[in-house]
């Protein structure tokens, strides 16, 4: 016998029909698979964290005066760090400047610390007596090889470490006392708070505007003409990932 004819739905052959809902079921196949593949998000929960610390020592006879962890200004230091990834050139770290405004001491020698000066945009010390230049490219910095900043990274570590190291040497400052056995602890380079600034172009020294960057208070340290302090300041910067909510 002959072939049959198609049957039709509608004026429509069956096979046609049949055609034309495979291609929709491949189709709805098709966007369900890729409804259902994991979608690829940028990893927004990265962060960078700061923290630092500071070691203030005699280099000749190894006593340690300080050895603590310090506070962080985190506007200013995000500012540095922005200005820098752009090559802006401006917030870098330039000077360290001292104080003798971060505690008080009673008549029993009981110490009162203040809290640091890390809030607001123009912080500085309680109460700045002394800086030194510690960029070591900076053509106003007397003494490169003992005042200057070393950028410590090992290969694979998401930290990298900045190290400044400065140094008071027997002369400095101008006006200091001879003996450090001083009874009364306000003295201006008896020292109790340190931080680190950033670069202004044009600007340098106390009082000039530069930006705070770091801030530690500490037991009173005095500077005398009979010794030296070595300061190493370390501030690492971490990179964080795979942070979760």
């Amino acid at each position: 016998m002959g072939a049959h004819p198609d049957q039709t739905q509608n004026g429509i052959s069956t096979n046609t029909v049949n055609l034309m809902d495979n291609k929709a079921i491949n189709k709805n196949m098709t966007t369900n698979t890729q409804d259902n593949q994991p979608k690829k998000q940028p990893d927004e929960r990265g962060g960078i964290h700061l923290q630092g610390h500071i070691k203030i020592f005699d280099p000749v006879t190894k006593e340690v005066f300080v050895d603590k962890r310090n506070a962080i200004h985190y506007e200013n230091f995000s500012v540095c760090l922005a200005q820098n990834a752009a090559n802006k050139g401006t917030k870098f770290i330039t000077e360290m400047h001292f104080g003798n405004g971060g505690t008080t001491v009673d008549p029993t020698g009981v110490i009162t610390y203040l809290p640091t000066n890390t809030n607001v945009a123009n912080a500085d010390l309680y109460n700045p007596t002394y800086f030194k230049i510690v960029d070591d490219t900076n053509a106003a910095n007397t003494d490169p090889v003992n005042n200057k900043m070393v950028v410590n990274h090992t290969p694979g570590l998401k930290y990298t470490d900045i190290v400044v190291s400065c140094l008071l040497d027997y002369g400095e400052p101008s006006g200091q006392a001879v003996f450090d056995n001083s009874q009364t602890l306000n003295g201006d380079y008896v020292f109790d708070e340190l931080g680190l600034f950033g670069y202004l172009e044009g600007e340098s020294g106390l009082g000039a505007g530069l930006p705070l960057l770091t801030h530690v208070i500490f037991s009173p340290v005095q500077k005398a003409l009979n010794r030296l302090i070595q300061i190493e300041y370390t501030v690492r910067v971490q990179t964080l990932t795979n942070l979760t909510a």
